[in-house]
């Protein structure tokens, strides 16, 4: 697995890369930030960390750009940790996002299970259709009518779990559980601007009211 980085503090970005090549990554470390999306393309990363403040453009410039031609997770990890920018990471397409300072094993342990999430599925999906929309698991794709929605990662994972649960409740912590493997590291923020973004998907061809919110107890997609 191919993880590149995107960091302009060079010790940040050399313990990042130490820790991740101490684990079998093969990490590389930006080098032109003039020229981030042709160093991104001739690497082929499965994963990439971005910061937001970088030289010359921002991350939230680089991140769109990756989006246009790729679906590669991304996470954001910077010390503009504040609300408004962690929504507006993920509003750009990041999966995560991670503050700094942070701990190396947190870093890795995000990035073990974003990859894991991404490529290990599995076989055998099936389609899952509920008024007049079908999801596809194995694509990511959403078909309503003649529209077909690419969904993001985090998106397929949580109408997934809404769909097989349909009628019923799922809560927040479920949802956080089956996206993220695990609860320890997640704010609860980053699941709610994910629902949001979906809920807009869904909305756009017409799905309005699809994703129920249960207040206090999580979401529901009725039956």
């Amino acid at each position: 697995m191919k993880i590149f980085i995107v960091e302009d503090d060079g010790v940040i970005a050399s313990a990042v890369a130490g820790q991740l090549s101490a684990w079998g990554y093969e990490a590389r470390c930006a080098l032109d930030f003039r020229n981030v999306l042709e160093e991104f393309a001739a690497f082929d990363p499965q994963l990439v960390l971005l910061d937001i403040g970088l030289p010359f453009y921002n991350g939230y410039h680089w991140c769109s750009l990756i989006r246009r031609q790729s679906s590669v997770p991304i996470i954001f990890i910077s010390s503009a940790s504040d609300n408004m920018n962690i929504v507006m990471a993920m509003n750009m397409g990041a999966d995560d996002f991670i503050a700094k300072p942070f701990d190396l094993d947190v870093l890795l342990a995000k990035v073990q299970a974003l990859l894991r999430r991404t490529y290990d599925f599995g076989g055998g999906s099936r389609l899952i259709q509920h008024r007049g929309a079908v999801l596809n698991p194995d694509d990511g794709s959403l078909t309503v009518g003649d529209r077909k929605l690419e969904l993001t990662k985090n998106e397929l994972r949580i109408l997934q779990v809404l769909l097989e649960n349909r009628g019923k409740t799922v809560s927040r912590e479920t949802l956080m559980q089956r996206l993220w493997e695990t609860d320890s590291f997640v704010d609860e923020n980053t699941l709610t601007v994910n629902v949001a973004r979906l809920r807009r998907k869904l909305e756009s061809c017409g799905l309005e009211g699809f994703i129920v919110t249960k207040k206090g107890l999580g979401y529901l997609v009725e039956a």
